[in-house]
Order: C-alpha cells, then structure tokens, then sequence
C-alpha cells in the first residue's frame, strides 16, 4: 500500500519508523532484534535508509595506490522486502543520486516494483566523504527533483529506451525531503521552501522532514509551505537525545538546533542513562503536541534506540 493511500485512510495520528540496513558482514537478525519491539505499535510503513559508495584507496605493495568502491550498508532493496516479508508491513526505500546512472536508478526502481514495493523517498544525497561538495555520477541526476521525475516518467511508462512500446507503468509513491530549519547548502529559507515547491510540483506525494528538536520550527515551516502553496501532507520527522555528545554531533551533522531548555537540562546530567531520560520526556511533549495538532504521521528516526522511541508511543 503506498504511503500516501495510509495517509488518506486513516482516521488519525499514523506511525513510522526509519532504519538502518546492516553493516555489512553482519547479518539480517540484528535489524529484525531492532524492530521486533516497534512492530507491536502496527507502524503503518517502515523507511530503509540507503548509504552510497565510498571510494578508498589501498595501498599496493609496489607502492602505488587502487582506488577501491565500498558500500558499508549495502541491501537497501532486499532488506525492505525482507522486512515486508516477515512483518507484512510497507515499507519505504531511500533513493538518491549520488552514485548512480540514470541507467542504475531505472534499474533499481524496476526490481523495486517487481519486489511489490510500491514507495520510495526521493533524496539527492550527501556529499561523498572525499568530496567537498556534491558532485554527481557521470550521467547521474544532480538534484533530487530531476531524481523525482525519472521516477513520475516511469509511473507514466516512459522509459530511457524511447523505442519501448506498450510499456507497464509503475506506481510510486513519492516523499521528498523538508527542511523545518532550511537545508544548509540553501542561501536563505524562501529559496529552500521554493525549491521545495518545485518538487511537489514534479509529482511529489508527501514531504518528511529532517529531524528538529524545537515544535515551533516545524510549525513555522509547516505555515509558511502552505502560504506558498504546498498542498501535500507534511510527516515531522523525529529523533531521540540519548546521550551528551550528541549536543555538539547533531548540530554539525544535521545542521539543526538544539532549544536551549533541552540541552540545559542534558548539561545537568552525570550519564548518558540520565541523557536517555531527558530526551525520552523531551520527545514524548513533541509527539503530544504534534499529535494533537493533527500531524498526519509521526515519524520516528529509530537509529539504533528503539526502546527509547517504543517507550515513548507506548505512552501515546
């Protein structure tokens, strides 16, 4: 069932999670140990993030150096369907540019679509970890929206090999990313919020946003989208603090802020069990709060603490 179809029927409030693949070398049990105690909540789709290629360099023994590709969280595709496999729940594959052809992306949302699933997350990228700024793949996509329109080109039928004929159209669902404190490449929020536009325009479905700390952004964000005319559902995404070095982590990693309530309150704290308390009531009053303002999902960046974010739906 595609997201937006969740979102249309329900009556309420929904839940979503979002994970990790495996690093690999490990196997699928640890992912399924993750969900096992979310799955109680009956999450309406479970996101899977996706982790692009990273270049190394090895030495070899003459001396000389082999650039080697290494993805450290490869599976994307298949986790998601074995995820919809033993839980019968839908789930939501991350898709980006960096990395990949336009031939690799067709590729991809075609065995997608022959696996069942029906949603993706359309996302540029991050940068890779050798590059200052992000450059895309020889004959790859540099922006999320022109991503968003090979997937609304496929939904159409219309494939890269233009002789086709009689082509079968796919049917994905397609969340676009926000930004409640503006994408920090942006130069102001009008030109983020613009932009954003021009990916619902595109065909986008819904917007789920980086994850923020203070309810009052998400509610500024939320305004000023629908003063432009952004019409589609907007999913606030959400995420733990459970521990003090996250205070300094998540502002340079994520470009956000943190309110000056919740990191006084995780100064004061001797342990990170003490962190984890702090962040658990702190993300209990968000969920509240956006709950009761009709936020069509809550959706919960699990990252490795479900028992944080189990804790605090049990308590809605």
């Amino acid at each position: 069932m595609r997201v937006i179809d969740h979102i249309k029927a329900a009556k309420d409030t929904l839940i979503s999670f979002e994970v990790l693949p495996p690093l690999k070398g490990k196997g699928i049990g640890a992912l399924y140990n993750h969900l096992d105690p979310l799955m109680a909540f009956k999450p309406s789709f479970i996101n899977v993030t996706y982790h692009r290629s990273e270049h190394v360099f090895k030495k070899n023994a003459d001396g000389s150096f082999q650039k080697v590709v290494v993805r450290k969280r490869p599976g994307t595709e298949s986790i998601c369907a074995a995820i919809m496999n033993k839980y019968n729940v839908d789930t939501v594959p991350h898709l980006i540019c960096g990395g990949f052809g336009i031939n690799e992306t067709e590729d991809a949302l075609i065995n997608l679509h022959y696996l069942g699933i029906d949603n993706v997350l359309v996302l540029r990228g991050d940068a890779a970890k050798n590059e200052t700024a992000f450059e895309p793949e020889p004959g790859g996509h540099k922006y999320a929206v022109d991503l968003l329109k090979q997937v609304v080109n496929l939904n159409s039928g219309i494939y890269l090999e233009e002789e086709l004929r009689d082509t079968h159209r796919t049917k994905f669902c397609i969340g676009v990313a926000g930004y409640p404190e503006k994408h920090f490449e942006a130069p102001n929020m009008d030109s983020d919020l613009q932009n954003l536009k021009k990916k619902v325009e595109a065909g986008a479905d819904y917007i789920i946003t980086q994850m923020f700390f203070d309810n009052a952004k998400f509610f500024a964000f939320e305004k000023a989208c629908r003063a432009i005319g952004i019409t589609v559902p907007i999913i606030p995404g959400l995420k733990p603090v459970t521990s003090k070095k996250q205070l300094t982590m998540l502002p340079k990693t994520f470009f956000i802020d943190l309110p000056a309530e919740l990191s006084n309150e995780i100064l004061k704290c001797k342990t990170d069990e003490d962190v984890e308390k702090v962040g658990t009531k702190w993300l209990l009053m968000q969920s509240k709060e956006l709950k009761k303002s009709g936020v069509p999902v809550l959706h919960y960046y699990t990252l490795g603490r479900p028992h944080v974010v189990a804790n605090v739906v049990k308590e809605l």
